[in-house]
């Protein structure tokens, strides 16, 4: 069996950290620390479109905050 074929295979979790970044985990394994589970597990691709639909701004949330405040004064 090819890696590739194995990955396809794989279920991984979805993960975020504090500056609500996302990412994709091996399921079952120990989330890094600074990460959370979102409750999303499935496939890679399955993972990645969940991703795909709620991070729609990529920038990091104190980038974020920083902003809305030079925009706010």
């Amino acid at each position: 069996m090819f890696a590739s074929d194995q990955e396809d295979q794989a279920t991984y979790t979805v993960v975020v950290n504090h500056e609500e970044q996302y990412s994709i985990w091996l399921d079952g394994r120990e989330v890094p620390a600074g990460w959370s589970e979102v409750g999303v597990v499935g496939s890679k691709s399955e993972c990645l479109d969940h991703i795909e639909r709620v991070w729609t701004d990529m920038r990091p949330l104190s980038l974020r905050r920083r902003l809305a405040q030079r925009d706010g004064d």
